[in-house]
């Protein structure tokens, strides 16, 4: 692993902050949680037109950028620390990877470039709570999280050569405005009984979809139920399903990792900023030597929640080297924590101010407990690595 970074990725970077910065203040940030899809269709244009950023790394066949995973990591550090309320991770993130791993031909030249272009935002539909398990974040992924033919969950069967889904998957990452959904359905019976994943237009007859009130607002949520909808089956049925989503999932992991290392840095920004300007006592707070090693601790926990991701996002864009490293789940894990820590800290040194709705440092800490809820929880996240590593399995040594 170089930890160094290119001409290129720095210029990415750079951009990605000034547009931000400019597009997505707190005011801009907060009037785009207020709108029906809960982000500003302004700025994912421009994000599309002048980064190409949801299809940054996606082939240049099919539109892309054709840029590393690592580069659309580093970009996520910067969405973080705006705390950008795009459908980034829906669409680019876990939609568009399982497109581009398990689609037919046909598929893919559908509905990548319209992806890469911005046209078309996508979402993955998995019965609720089942999430980071059907992406191998805090369990095998293998069990029968997608219905297992028991009530609930999503159904599948063909009828007249054409697929019909039925069922109900709650807490969908912009699934109430995406374009396209990549929905994991329960197909087979029970002698031949495997989760499969098919693509529903938005506008399909029967598809009935809600937006959900999340306790993360940046990360706008849906109910969508499927009332005996027509779908198609995406790639054949003989595709690997659970091993493309273990993919998807250690990359959205790392994804994530990275994006909670940006909010993190600035929720600890500006507190520091806020602690030098006000004063207690006669003297400004940060000069307090309590206050300094408060804040010297999250700096060294948001440090080493880096370099997790970092390394994350570059495992995860060598899988195809032959690594095979999944860190994703640790490097999440670890950057959390480190999120939850700054904004906690934030939080209490603002005093007063701190705690009101007016001021965005909840919003911080609901994203660390937002990404919890639906991505963990952290112990879960260690918990499964270490049974990966079979960490804990007892040896016998021979003498």
């Amino acid at each position: 692993m170089d930890p160094g970074f290119t001409a290129e990725q720095d210029g990415i970077r750079r951009t990605l902050r000034e547009l931000l910065h400019k597009r997505c203040g707190p005011e801009e940030l907060r009037a785009a949680l207020d709108t029906p899809g809960g982000h500003d269709p302004a700025l994912w244009t421009a994000l599309a037109e002048q980064l190409g950023l949801p299809g940054l790394a996606l082939p240049e066949a099919y539109g892309g950028v054709g840029c590393q995973v690592t580069d659309l990591a580093l970009a996520a550090e910067e969405t973080g620390r705006a705390l950008a309320p795009t459908p980034l991770l829906a669409t680019s993130v876990l939609a568009a990877p399982l497109i581009l791993a398990l689609g037919t031909d046909a598929q893919r030249a559908d509905l990548l470039p319209r992806i890469s272009d911005g046209t078309l935002t996508a979402a993955l539909a998995v019965p609720a709570p089942a999430l980071a398990t059907a992406l191998a974040l805090t369990g095998p992924g293998d069990g029968d999280w997608s219905g297992g033919g028991r009530a609930g969950g999503i159904q599948a069967r063909p009828a007249q050569g054409v697929w019909r889904l039925y069922g109900e998957a709650a807490q969908v990452l912009d699934g109430h405005s995406a374009g396209a959904l990549v929905v994991a359905a329960h197909t087979g019976g029970f002698v031949r009984s495997r989760t499969l994943l098919f693509v529903v237009a938005g506008d399909a007859v029967g598809l009935v979809r809600t937006r959900q009130t999340a306790l993360d607002a940046t990360r706008p949520q849906a109910r969508v139920q499927l009332r005996d909808v027509r779908a198609e089956l995406l790639g054949t049925e003989e595709t690997g399903v659970p091993d493309a989503l273990s993919r998807a999932g250690d990359l959205a992991a790392a994804f994530l990792a990275c994006e909670a290392v940006g909010a993190a840095d600035r929720a600890l920004e500006r507190t520091v900023e806020y602690l030098g300007r006000r004063e207690q006592f006669g003297r400004v707070i940060g000069s307090f030597q309590a206050v300094q090693h408060r804040l010297a601790d999250v700096y060294v926990r948001i440090q080493a929640a880096r370099s997790a991701a970092y390394y994350a996002a570059w495992a995860a864009g060598d899988q195809s080297g032959g690594r095979g490293e999944r860190v994703g789940g640790l490097a999440l894990a670890q950057a959390l924590e480190a999120l939850r820590r700054a904004a906690a800290e934030g939080i209490q040194l603002h005093g007063g101010i701190g705690f009101t709705w007016e001021h965005e440092a909840h919003l911080f800490f609901k994203r660390a407990a937002g990404d919890d809820l639906l991505f963990g929880p952290v112990h879960r996240l260690r918990a499964h690595a270490a049974e990966e590593a079979r960490l804990f399995e007892r040896t016998e040594v021979s003498v």
